[in-house]
């Protein structure tokens, strides 16, 4: 896969599919995830509704840049932002990640394309619409929030799983890879697939380390409710209505406060993106980035 060397110095891996021909659709994945998130089958299916589909490794994940080392004080930040005190510093912030997807449009030579961020990819895509409005074509935002406290809070079981430190053997990684279930479709669990996602992400890249600065990045960034409603790029939010991680209060915020967006609540739909839901998630992307161009 190729890298893009942006100005920062960060170093993004990434890949396309689809012709550079068509409307460039940028994708942003969430929490730790890597690139291979979004499925190939999914890709595929937005490049043959014409579109050029670009995914990368955000920072700290996959096979992008890794600031080896830098540990923030992720509770400082927490406690900092519940009593109104200067939060403490962080390796980066959310701005720095928005920074980094421009930077990767500005290696492809892409004035301006649509958007589509997943949970902190939401987050990512959120601050670019209100960062670096003129690059964005239209926005989806996927079972996301809008990092205001008492929107979108992740049921106890839920971010117990996702914040638990993964095994290293990757035996173990691969079987304990079902736990994340907790917050996953329940209609269409499969923990077949759920192992076999959980070996590609080892093999790829594993890369534990890199949690905790992303996370230190979330808390540090703070919220979002006093500058989305000035965002007036096209919005499209989407959100599963069985989200038991981001709850879909966090999407429906998100939608409330960006001035004309939509809002898209799936049914049977958890924190992922299944395969038998993906005709409606496409179809509504395709749909919303038309009626953008």
């Amino acid at each position: 896969m190729p890298r893009a060397l942006l100005q920062s110095g960060i170093e993004l891996e990434y890949d396309t599919i689809g012709s550079p021909d068509d409307e460039p659709l940028l994708l942003v994945m969430g929490f730790t995830a890597q690139l291979i998130a979004w499925p190939d089958d999914f890709c595929k299916m937005l490049a043959d509704a014409g579109r050029y589909v670009i995914r990368f490794d955000n920072r700290d994940c996959g096979l992008s840049t890794k600031l080896d080392g830098q540990v923030p004080d992720v509770a400082a930040v927490m406690t900092a932002l519940a009593t109104g005190q200067p939060v403490p510093p962080v390796p980066y912030t959310l701005s720095d990640m928005a920074a980094d997807a421009v930077g990767l449009l500005d290696h492809l030579g892409i004035e301006r394309a649509h958007v589509v961020g997943a949970s902190m990819g939401g987050m990512i895509v959120q601050t670019m619409a209100i960062e670096h409005p003129q690059r964005l074509r239209s926005m989806v935002s996927v079972m996301s929030t809008t990092g205001e406290p008492t929107v979108g809070q992740a049921a106890p079981e839920a971010i117990s799983v996702l914040l638990s430190p993964p095994p290293t053997d990757r035996d173990e990684f691969i079987a304990a890879a079902p736990r994340f279930l907790v917050f996953q479709s329940k209609k269409y669990a499969d923990v077949e697939r759920s192992k076999l996602m959980a070996a590609a992400s080892y093999d790829r890249s594993f890369y534990p380390e890199g949690a905790s600065r992303q996370l230190g990045a979330i808390a540090a960034s703070g919220s979002r409710a006093a500058l989305l409603p000035a965002v007036s790029v096209p919005t499209l939010v989407i959100h599963g209505r069985d989200d038991t991680l981001i709850q879909p209060s966090g999407g429906e915020r998100t939608a409330e406060l960006i001035p004309g967006a939509h809002l898209l609540l799936v049914a049977d739909m958890g924190h992922d993106l299944p395969e038998p839901l993906w005709p409606i998630v496409v179809g509504a992307i395709v749909t919303h980035t038309a009626n953008a161009a």
